[in-house]
């Protein structure tokens, strides 16, 4: 299986998925044209969107290719097998929810726009999305948010295609390969955007586990291969989650820079703006921990975001398309990993061919007894 996994590039460099725009086909075209795995993002699209970047990918390069689906989300927070049929029938934090909106009145005003429908949904189109890539298959699927069933990842393997799922934790990695996954993506609490937990549980918050750490457990306890994800920027980094087990590492910030991203030019110039030191993991844009750098919309309204996603999301999505619209950094979701200072801005293509020398030079001098610097 772990064959199956490095088949499918020549340099273990996985491009993270980066749901909202950023993850174009031409970026991915081009990570996968240089060796790596180019990977598309149907998180926060239609069936039918995810589907024409398909096609538009598939025009661009004929090498693997990956497409991330965010899972459905529980009808209420924690609610599972043995919830009760009416908290899982309630919607999550409604109070919380109307609380938060009459927060942000005054961002609405101030962009001129209006609050989101919070209810508009939350499945994401899910299944949809699935038929599309049951009759139409490609060579990688990888989940968000939870771990698929059995049979929709035995039905994925049947068309041919290769599958993981995201863990945060090494009871998360077990219960993807229970789930049947080919692999499972760690990830620690260094990475940009949403954490990819299975149950969002508020208690768990500040909880996350470090990138090496975390690839040292759940390469112990799960006999699939490992990805590791993580705020990784350089090719020593690759080659210290490679040392720890894993047989590839996901890059999503050091890729968000390219020039072929498709992330707003604010948020490519905040990645090494003096003005924007740090990251933090906030519910502020979606009401689930993500980790983006910390700006006035997320010091202000961070610490009373209640634990609602996608209700929090849709609320906010207005907001944060006016905030770039008017090219005002300080109200837009910036996600960034931990190292998001060592942001390159190169071609895509060429920013893996230099991850891949920098893995070549770390590993020729941790053979040699170097620093790998």
């Amino acid at each position: 299986m772990s064959s199956a996994l490095t088949g499918l590039f020549h340099h273990p460099i996985v491009q993270a998925p980066m749901a909202g725009g950023v993850s174009v086909p031409q970026l991915a075209a081009a990570v996968s044209e240089a060796g790596g795995l180019g990977f598309l993002a149907a998180g926060l699209k239609t069936a039918d969107g995810m589907y024409q970047e398909i096609k538009q990918l598939r025009a661009l390069t004929s090498r693997p290719f990956g497409v991330n689906v965010f899972m459905p989300q529980p009808p209420h927070p924690g609610a599972g097998p043995g919830s009760t049929a009416a908290a899982a029938a309630a919607p999550p934090d409604a109070g919380a929810v109307e609380v938060y909106a009459h927060q942000l009145a005054g961002e609405a005003a101030w962009y001129e726009t209006e609050l989101g429908d919070p209810d508009s949904g939350r499945d994401d189109g899910y299944d949809a999305k699935l038929a599309v890539l049951l009759d139409n298959p490609v060579p990688v699927v990888s989940f968000h948010f939870g771990a698929p069933s059995r049979e929709v990842l035995d039905r994925l393997r049947r068309a041919g295609t290769f599958t993981l799922a995201t863990a945060t934790t090494v009871e998360e990695a077990r219960a993807v390969e229970r789930a049947g996954a080919d692999a499972v993506i760690a990830q620690g609490v260094e990475a940009g955007g949403h954490q990819g937990t299975h149950r969002d549980l508020p208690e768990n918050d500040g909880s996350g586990i470090g990138l090496l750490s975390l690839v040292t457990q759940i390469r112990e306890a799960v006999g699939i291969p490992v990805v590791a994800a993580g705020g990784i920027m350089r090719g020593s980094q690759i080659a210290a989650v490679l040392a720890a087990g894993a047989s590839a590492a996901q890059l999503g910030t050091a890729f968000l820079a390219t020039h072929e991203s498709g992330a707003d030019v604010q948020h490519k110039r905040a990645l090494t703006d003096p003005l924007f030191p740090r990251t933090e993991l906030t519910r502020a844009f979606s009401g689930r921990p993500a980790r983006g750098l910390v700006n006035r919309f997320m010091r202000e309204h961070g610490p009373y975001a209640p634990a609602a996603y996608p209700e929090v999301n849709h609320l906010t999505a207005p907001l944060r398309k006016a905030a770039a619209k008017a090219g005002d950094a300080q109200g837009m979701s910036l996600w960034a990993g931990q190292g998001h200072r060592m942001a390159r801005e190169l071609p895509a293509g060429r920013l893996v061919e230099v991850l891949a020398e920098e893995l070549d030079a770390a590993r020729t001098a941790l053979s040699a007894g170097g620093d790998g610097r």
